[in-house]
């Protein structure tokens, strides 16, 4: 698998896996179990577009 394909499956694996951390935490009343979902999710969408980039590019 190329690692653009790689780090788009990652990005949003780890954007489904906080989006389900932040509704539990909302759910709970547990604020730092939804602030970890919060940033999961913002960095599964960082690791996707990385991964988008690099296949553009070709890399």
């Amino acid at each position: 698998m190329k690692s653009s394909t790689k780090d788009q499956a990652e990005g949003k694996f780890h954007e489904v896996k906080g989006a389900i951390k932040e509704a539990t935490g909302k759910v709970i009343d547990n604020p730092k179990l939804e602030g970890e979902g919060t940033g999961e999710k913002a960095a599964g969408k960082v690791q996707a577009k990385i991964g988008q980039i690099e296949k553009v590019l070709g890399e």
